[in-house]
């Protein structure tokens, strides 16, 4: 069957006052309740979703459904070997990530029976599991599945919520993820599934388990058909949604197999981020409809031979059909329909072809530095052009650290993947410096456009720098010949005012302030043998910037002698000591 997708919330007169009525009823008994507070650490105990917002703003979702043939006969396993219809098969992380959420969900919330086939259908019906499982080996996947713009214009009207965080729009929110959830929602329901410390909704990990406690919401019991509905309504305000994830659950259950990573059949159709292909449809009653599987519709009767008139009657076709629709049918719009537009919105026409990309430029200078432990003043940033020079939107820009470095991205990771804004432009997060000092390359490349070249910007660490050194006491240092000095010496050193921590340091004996020779007979260190030392290197200043050197020895001569402390970044010290 081809695929449709749906259109779940349009604007107009007629459609917005009944979506409106309709959510509000559904609001009023089907508004998941506090979010959880378990394995995923949410913070907000009594927080409850907006109730004219879905998990997915109602954005769009693929329509088709599974074939008529079952992937199993009944009574078999449920867990199928890697064999079998392909529609019956899960990408293994994405499989294994339902199946953890489950346990999960389970473990914490033993009540709410949610089976990870569920999860699996909804996942179907959102992206079409995570594109037929394109995700790396923690679960994220390897390109932004976003859902359209949700402007008004066809869709919910939902104004930016993540500063672009997640979607990449800072004017409105998108759905993002495999589970297709809208920042706003994802704010409060989001969690870390795969426990990598972070809550990453474009991760199939964390993104199946968030759904699972939305799902679970308000202490449902999804085995009790009632709760299951109105779970399935909460996370898409849709009876047509309803439908749809109903019937890839039920075939989910009858049967599936385990298929490799970027091997899952992929729903025909346009996927999340493209524009619907369907009319507006008026949202469907609040009562939940029939349980019983849609079939798909049968294909129509072959069309007669305009010369030959068709007496006979015509053959019903075959299948259960799909029931109708409840409630009462719009009538159908007056007046003379409106002619397409064209890309300029003005005149008749055919729409404006898509922008492609076809460079990629640097929007900033080539280089950029940062003190070790620092971070980097600004991330860098292209700008997506099509072959005449101007900026295409949406494009999928992955940034990546190469080189040896121990720098990462803000996030903690060494590459991402940021969607460009409507002025074409994607900069990346900033970076954090690492101890490690040197030079490294922050590369910018296309996503799976390897004809476009890649922009690189050199980055480099500088070790850490002091300009102030200064002793922590002014008590007097005096040691009598062949003795020890009771005290200490301790400096504290400082960068711009503020305490310099992990500076490098270096302490020695000289003759003078033009002299670095060590006197003889000088003051000195002791080695891990006993032995005399004139010159310490390869200190650091701690944590508070302070720096203590060991204990000092006299020597046999008295007189006063000078101890010169250095730090990286030029800052120096000459403490006096007196053997009397």
């Amino acid at each position: 069957m081809p695929a449709l997708f749906g259109s779940r919330l349009r604007r107009g007169a007629t459609t917005t006052a009944v979506a409106a009525a309709a959510i509000a009823a559904l609001s009023a008994s089907q508004a998941p309740g506090a979010i959880p507070t378990g394995a995923g650490g949410s913070q907000a105990a009594d927080a409850t979703p907006s109730p004219d917002t879905a998990v997915t703003g109602n954005s769009p979702y693929y329509t088709e459904l599974p074939p008529l043939t079952t992937p199993d006969k009944p009574g078999t396993s449920i867990d199928l070997p890697a064999k079998g219809p392909a529609e019956a098969g899960i990408p293994a992380t994405v499989l294994a990530a339902y199946k953890r959420a489950e346990q999960t969900v389970t473990e914490d919330k033993p009540g709410c029976n949610v089976p990870w086939q569920l999860l699996a259908a909804i996942g179907k019906v959102e992206s079409g599991q995570a594109r037929g499982g394109q995700v790396d080996a923690d679960g994220t996947t390897l390109a932004p599945i976003l859902g359209p713009v949700l402007n008004g214009v066809g869709f919910a009207n939902i104004s930016d919520t993540d500063n672009g965080r997640y979607d990449g729009d800072t004017t409105h929110d998108r759905a993002v993820g495999p589970m297709q959830f809208i920042p706003s929602t994802w704010a409060t329901w989001g969690q870390d599934g795969n426990g990598d410390g972070r809550k990453d909704p474009n991760n199939i990990y964390d993104a199946a388990l968030a759904a699972a406690y939305y799902l679970c919401a308000g202490d449902r019991d999804l085995s009790v058909e009632a709760d299951l509905h109105q779970a399935i309504l909460g996370y898409n305000r849709s009876t047509e949604y309803l439908n749809t994830v109903l019937t890839w659950f039920r075939y989910y259950k009858n049967g599936t197999h385990e298929v490799p990573d970027g091997q899952g059949v992929l729903p025909v159709g346009p996927g999340p981020g493209a524009p619907s292909t369907t009319p507006p449809t008026t949202p469907g009653p609040t009562v939940p409809p029939s349980t019983s599987t849609p079939d798909k519709p049968a294909a129509s009767p072959r069309p007669n031979t305009p010369s030959t008139p068709d007496t006979s009657t015509p053959k019903p076709p075959t299948g259960t059909p799909k029931p109708p629709a409840t409630g009462t049918p719009k009538p159908p719009a007056t007046g003379t329909p409106k002619p397409p537009a064209t890309g300029d919105g003005e005149t008749p026409g055919t729409p404006d072809p898509e922008p492609v990309v076809a460079n990629l430029v640097k929007t900033g200078s080539g280089t950029a530095t940062a003190v070790a432990g620092g971070r980097f003043a600004e991330g860098v940033s292209v700008r997506a052009t099509d072959a005449a020079g101007e900026p295409v939107a949406d494009v999928p820009v992955r940034f990546e650290i190469v080189g040896d470095t121990d720098a990462r991205f803000v996030p903690g990771k060494t590459g991402l993947t940021v969607v460009t804004g409507e002025d074409g432009e994607a900069t990346a997060p900033v970076v954090q410096a690492g101890e490690r000092t040197g030079t490294f390359t922050i590369r910018a490349t296309v996503v799976d456009e390897l004809d476009i070249g890649a922009v690189d910007y050199t980055a480099k660490v500088t070790a850490r720098q002091a300009d102030g050194l200064a002793r922590t006491a002014d008590t007097a240092l005096t040691a009598a010949p062949g003795a020890e000095f009771a005290d200490l010496v301790e400096a504290k050193a400082t960068y711009q005012g503020a305490a310099a921590p992990n500076v490098a340091a270096s302490a020695a004996f000289v003759t003078s302030a033009t002299d670095d020779t060590a006197p003889a007979d000088s003051p000195y260190f002791k080695d891990a043998d006993g032995n005399p030392l004139r010159a310490l290197t390869e200190l650091k200043t701690d944590a508070d910037g302070v720096l203590q050197l060991p204990k000092i020895f006299a020597g046999d001569t008295a007189g006063t002698f000078l101890l010169r402390i250095s730090t990286e970044g030029g800052a120096t010290l000459t403490v006096e000591l007196t053997v009397a």
